[in-house]
C-alpha cells in the first residue's frame, strides 16, 4: 500500500466531489472511502433512482461512478487539482449489480505529462464480486 499523498486529505476528495462535478454526477451520492497515491475506492450507495427493473444498477450510473473515481485517483497521484478530460472509457458489464452498494477502486496505472492511464473495478458491496471492469485515458491540460 502507497503512503498518502501529504497534499491530499479525505477533506480535499470529498470537497472535489461536491464541487468539482455536474448535480447529476452530484445526485450519485458517492462517498470516499479509502484512497492512498494513485488509487481511490469510492462507494456508490444502492438508490432506486440509479435502478433499472428487478433492482439492477443500470449501467450509465457505473460508468458515471467509475469516471469520477478516476478524476480522484489522478488527483492522489498528481497532488493537485489539473484541468483533465476523459479521451477513452473502455467498459465491460461482468454482471448485474442487484440491490447493493458497489465500491468503486480506480488505480493510476501511468501517469504521464500529457496522458493518464488507468483502471476501476467496481466490486459489489456485500460479496465483493466485480461487476464491472474499465480502462481510462485521460488527457492533462
Amino acid at each position: 500500500m502507497s503512503e498518502p499523498n501529504p497534499a491530499v486529505s479525505a477533506d480535499t476528495l470529498r470537497s472535489a466531489l461536491r464541487e468539482w462535478f455536474a448535480p447529476w454526477v452530484q445526485s450519485l451520492g458517492l462517498q470516499v472511502d479509502t484512497f492512498e497515491t494513485g488509487s481511490v475506492t469510492l462507494r456508490l450507495p444502492q438508490n432506486p433512482d440509479l435502478c433499472r427493473i428487478g433492482g439492477m444498477v443500470c449501467g450509465q450510473a457505473l460508468m458515471a461512478a467509475a469516471d469520477t473515481a478516476m478524476v480522484l485517483a489522478v488527483v492522489t497521484q498528481l497532488g493537485n487539482r489539473q484541468a483533465m478530460s476523459t479521451v477513452q472509457l473502455n467498459t465491460s458489464f461482468l454482471k448485474p449489480l442487484v440491490n447493493q452498494d458497489a465500491l468503486v477502486t480506480a488505480r493510476v496505472v501511468r501517469a504521464g505529462k500529457s496522458l493518464v492511464f488507468g483502471e476501476i473495478d467496481i466490486r459489489a458491496a456485500l460479496d465483493g464480486k466485480s461487476v464491472c471492469r474499465a480502462s481510462t485515458t485521460y488527457a492533462l491540460q
